[in-house]
């Protein structure tokens, strides 16, 4: 079974408010062998086209001087989408780096991965491991997994770390079948954009209707409209708010 462990870098937590992948690292692993070299290696800093917070950088210390001169995704997307190809990602937590991903390949006119077989390791440990942390830190200590090395996050290493993680979850190194996590398509965990942004508006809009009709008081009110004809009589009748107040009277009328 070929996989592909991958993980993503970005600006923020959202491609829904703008936010972009500043790095993308992904490994190769063959019958639960993880693969060497560059041919099993893909791995790109990504300039987003954008600034990258500095509270973002203190996680990740990508700053925007460091992928001033990278690729943008659509330069090295192709690239991404030959490596994968084939293959089952696996991901921790994958609706968050997906949700980037497809998001980048649609903004690049590419062809989308919605059908692309995925395993969300998150998912899996949260199950195997009920009740405790499952980030990769607490996964890689309760593996004896080393980790010293890893002082902020990266792309790269994380998915070096994930591969070593996913292999221990499921019964090591040697090869066993039936062994390994059951996948599922990409969408499961990801709509694309288009898609995304539709529920978003769509839950904005029944949290607004679901809210119950102000109760005004009705000296709160007498007030107020002792104030507006005040407003009104010093400005020579010029207040708006008594032109549409007088507009939709008319209007109901």
């Amino acid at each position: 079974m070929r996989l592909i462990m991958l993980d993503t870098e970005t600006t923020g937590l959202s491609p829904l408010n703008g936010d972009r992948m500043v790095e993308i690292g992904a490994i190769e692993v063959l019958n639960r062998k993880v693969l060497s070299g560059d041919r099993h290696v893909f791995h790109h800093y990504i300039n987003p086209e954008r600034d990258i917070p500095a509270e973002v950088v203190r996680i990740h210390g990508i700053d925007n001087a460091k992928v001033k001169d990278a690729p943008k995704f659509r330069d090295i997307a192709q690239q991404f989408l030959d490596f994968i190809d084939g293959a089952t990602l696996v991901i921790h937590n994958a609706s968050f780096d997906l949700g980037f991903i497809m998001n980048e390949l649609h903004l690049g006119g590419f062809a989308d991965i919605r059908h692309m077989p995925v395993i969300d390791t998150l998912a899996f440990a949260r199950k195997k491991h009920p009740h405790q942390k499952n980030n990769l830190d607490a996964l890689c200590d309760r593996y004896n997994i080393e980790r010293g090395h890893r002082e902020l996050h990266g792309a790269l290493l994380d998915s070096e770390l994930l591969a070593e993680v996913y292999l221990a979850m499921t019964g090591g190194r040697q090869f066993s079948l039936g062994m390994d996590i059951p996948s599922l398509p990409a969408s499961s965990f990801a709509q694309m954009p288009e898609q995304s942004r539709g529920r978003v508006e769509k839950a904005e809009t029944a949290t607004l209707m679901r809210r119950k009709s102000l109760s005004i008081p009705h000296e709160d009110a007498a007030a107020h409209q002792s104030m507006l004809d005040r407003i009104h009589k010093e400005s020579g009748g010029q207040c708006i708010w008594k032109h549409a107040e007088a507009g939709a009277s008319a209007t109901c009328n």
